[in-house]
């Protein structure tokens, strides 16, 4: 069994960083990532905030999820 191909991620470039839904859900296609998931201390944590460009819609995921190029692409493709 071969591994998915990764996108190269950069932690300290993901913030306005642009990502690309391979396969997009409810039309949101192009992703904006905003900036990373605090604590209460301010500390960053592995999750980031994701918006929607289309619906301006919000959520969180774990910044190694970008890395799947089976469902991200880098930019605006």
């Amino acid at each position: 069994m071969t591994t998915p191909a990764r996108n190269p991620v950069n932690r300290r470039k993901l913030p306005n960083s642009k990502w690309t839904a391979v396969r997009p859900e409810n039309r949101e296609k192009h992703f904006l990532v905003l900036d990373w998931v605090r604590d209460e201390d301010g500390t960053p944590t592995d999750r980031l905030v994701i918006e929607a460009v289309l619906t301006r819609r919000v959520r969180e995921i774990h910044w190694r999820d970008l890395e799947n190029s089976d469902r991200w692409r880098v930019g605006w493709c």
